[in-house]
Parts: structure tokens; sequence; C-alpha cells
């Protein structure tokens, strides 16, 4: 078998000597296979850049081994270290591009340090320019484009010489969303179509999803981004390890002020996200059941926030055409489980059409279904019902709140600040979605995460 384009084998790295010398890497060891996209998380000072830079053969390493495209690099010669640098394609948070140049003569400047006939270099420039999107930029200038299309021209000169690897430090840092998205699908596009590996740093979780792994490194030491994550102190983790009990929970939460809680719903969030786009296929029963506590009391928190007298969740199963929701009240000591068709009730018709609906009189709305109302005594005079958005884009769930507390009907107010906490409870409904091992609504016995009444 081929070795590995990158094989890092306890790998240690310093700064300084003597009493001045501090430790940055601690004992590294992993491999990178061609087409792999790798991704290093971890906070500022970890010692992620010290990574790429000994990776990138900017400098010497100092102990272990590190083999780089079949070279050793540990205690290497300058002149291995620039051999192996001219088959390495690097892109960094600052495009480093040269103002007075355009875009396709900072790709051709890139080109010429690797030879070849001025047609053929201009050829290539104009061909990368293209494949990353800016085959109409070709001659605007850096002041002329935006950050996005900037880092383009850093991603086209980075490959147009074909490099063996790419390492991208911070390729998506002061970029929209949109615009590092773009920057991320074209590094993956080029892994996949010439199998090239690539190491990528970033605090960007918005691009997680594109790793075939994620590392994650902290004070030196290397580590799975799942153990990470799960050995994380945060005021979160340590409340909802401690609240066993969902009900205990619930009054923690409904204690905390508005700032506190929307602090708390920040963390949480930012909890399940990384799961969700780094880890969930893996799956966690420990990490699902503190989000299954953690969006029963949140759902309850947010409903008595936006004046609501009854918030709810609905997930939806496309394969059987469904909606259902497991009910926080109970009869005879088992969950009340509702379950309904999905083009039936205003919650379907929110999850089919993917648009948030305020129902002033909801018994005059031609879906509303009273058998709910009439099975548990309660009386639904508004709705207010939102969908819930995937990453894929796909409505996989609708947020409900039942009758304003003053008896008005809700208003654009209301549905504003519900949108608002239904973002942020669909990122943490999603990990719990996605962390179950082939959910079955009818056979799950994981306790009810909706919290409240339905309406179908």
């Amino acid at each position: 078998m081929d070795e590995a384009p990158i094989v890092v084998e306890g790998l240690s790295h310093h700064y300084g000597s003597g009493e001045l010398r501090k430790q940055i890497l601690f004992d590294i060891s992993t491999e990178i296979a061609a087409g792999e996209i790798v991704i290093v998380t971890g906070p500022s000072g970890s010692g992620k850049t010290t990574l790429l830079t000994l990776v990138g053969a900017l400098r010497s390493a100092q102990e272990g081994s590190l083999r780089v495209l079949g070279e050793e690099l540990r205690g290497a010669t300058p002149a291995l270290l620039e051999s192996v640098r001219k088959r390495i394609g690097y892109i960094f948070q600052s495009h480093n591009l040269i103002e007075a140049l355009s875009s396709r003569q900072n790709v051709e400047m890139a080109l010429r340090l690797h030879g070849g006939a001025p047609g053929e270099i201009r050829d290539r420039a104009v061909a990368m320019l293209e494949f990353v999107g800016l085959g109409e930029r070709l001659d605007h200038h850096p002041s002329q484009l935006s950050g996005g299309q900037r880092q383009r021209v850093a991603i086209a000169r980075a490959l147009a010489a074909e490099p063996k690897i790419v390492l991208a430090d911070e390729p998506t840092a002061s970029l929209d969303k949109q615009s590092g998205r773009d920057v991320v699908d074209h590094i993956q596009m080029l892994a996949r179509e010439q199998g090239v590996p690539v190491l990528l740093v970033t605090h960007d979780n918005r691009i997680l999803d594109v790793a075939d792994r994620i590392v994650h490194l902290e004070d030196g030491h290397l580590s799975s981004f799942k153990e990470a994550v799960l050995a994380s102190n945060s005021r979160m983790m340590a409340l909802l390890a401690e609240s066993t009990r969902k009900d205990d929970l619930r009054g923690q939460v409904d204690a905390l002020s508005d700032q506190e809680f929307g602090d708390l719903l920040d963390e949480v969030t930012g909890e399940a996200q990384r799961f969700v786009e780094g880890v969930a296929r893996a799956g966690d029963g420990a990490f699902r059941a503190l989000l299954d506590q953690a969006l029963s009391a949140f759902t309850y928190k947010i409903g008595r926030l936006c004046r609501a007298e009854r918030a709810s969740l609905f997930l939806v199963d496309r394969e059987r055409g469904e909606l259902w929701l497991r009910v926080a009240q109970e009869e005879g000591g088992e969950p009340v489980e509702v379950r309904m068709p999905i083009d039936r009730g205003i919650a379907g018709r929110v999850a089919r059409n993917g648009v948030a609906e305020r129902i002033d009189d909801a018994y005059a709305d031609p879906d509303f279904n009273p058998e709910v109302d009439r099975d548990t005594g309660f009386a639904t005079r508004s709705v207010l019902a939102v969908p819930l958005i995937d990453r894929g884009g796909e409505v996989f769930a609708v947020a409900q709140l039942l009758n304003r507390g003053d008896g008005a009907a809700f208003d654009a107010e209301d549905e504003k600040r519900f949108q608002q906490f239904a973002g942020s409870v669909a990122v943490i409904l999603e990990g719990w979605w996605r962390l179950a091992d082939e959910p079955d609504p009818t056979t799950d016995p994981t306790p009810d995460p909706m919290g409240s009444e339905a309406e179908a």
C-alpha cells in the first residue's frame, strides 16, 4: 500500500531555548490520505498554525517524524524544504494578492515559479479562474473584487500549479456565509476530483460539514473532535448533566432572566451545531439525552417568553408522510403521542409550504382540526407556526405557539421574536434528531422533547 501523502508520528515542537523555551506541540500523530479533507479546530494559541507550517515545509520539524509527499521533514535541509513547498498549495486568511496586478496576472505570477511557456501559463490561469467562478473577473484588480472573490483568486493561485497537497489557514475568515461556502465548496471539489489531500485550520463552525474528519488541538495536544466536545466543561453541559430530571431542568431554565436564557441558548446551540456538523453520524446517546432535556425546558421557556399558553415542536417524517409529537401531558402515567398526516392541520401546511403563519381564529381556518381540543379539553384560539430548516435547506420540523396569554392574536413582533428563538432551537432539534439511531416515532422510548400541547 502506498504511504499517505501526510504522515505525522510523535511530532513535538517548541520555540525559544533555555528559560524561554515553550513547547507548542506535544506528541502529535495522524495521517491524511489522498483526497481526504481534514479540518483542525481549536482555540487561539493551541498550535494549529504551527502544525500547518510544519506540514507545509515552512520550517523543519524538530522531534518525532513528519513525512510529506514521501520526504522526511525532521531536520530537513533548506533545499529539501523548498522542493516540498513547490508541490503544496497554500491558502491563507489574508489573500496576499498584489494590488497592481489583475486576477489573471496574480495567478500567472504563481505559475511562472514553476516554468512553462507564456501562452500555457495564461491559459492555465484563465482556466483556474473560471474553475472558481471568476471567468468574468479576469482583468479586475483586487480592489474591484469582494472579499469572497479575492479569496477565490487566492484559491485559483494556490491550485493553478496542480499541487499535491492543499493547506488552508482560516480561508473563510471575514467572509459572509455564502462567500465562505463558495470557498470551501471549491476546495472540496478539488479534493474529490483530483484526489488532493486538504488540511484546513478554522474557527468557522459553518464549514465543518465539508470535512471527512475533524481533529481538535488544544494546548498542543491532538484529540478527536467528538472527544473534545464531550470533554467540554461549559456551563451548559454542567447544568444539563446535573439536571437528571426534566422538571428540575425546566425549573432552572424558567428561573433565568431573558439575558441569562439567551446566553444559555447560545451555548447549547453551539454545542449542538458542532455535533450536527462534525460528529452526528457517530451517534452519542448521552449527548442526545442532554439535548432531549434541553429541548423540553427551552420550548417551555420560549412559550412563556413569547406570551403563549402552550408551545410545541412537530418533527416532519417525510418517509411516512406524517408530523409527530409527544405531548408533555400524561394519561395514566404514559406520554400521549400526537401523530397526523402531513397534509392535515395548520402545522402540516407550514411544513409543506415552508412559510410561517399567524392564525387569528383557529376555528375559522379550514385546515384546523378541533379533535385534539375535544380530546384534551384545551381551547385553541390563535396559532403562530414557523418552519424549522435543516442544513440541507429542507423543512424538518415546525415550531408552534397556541393562544397569546392576554387573549389577543399573535402579531408581527411575536412572530419576529419566535423566529429568533426557533432558529436556535432548530439547531438543537436537528442535533437531537440526527443523533438518533434510525429514529422511529412509534417505538423510540426517548422522553418527550417537545413539552407542550398540539394542534392538528
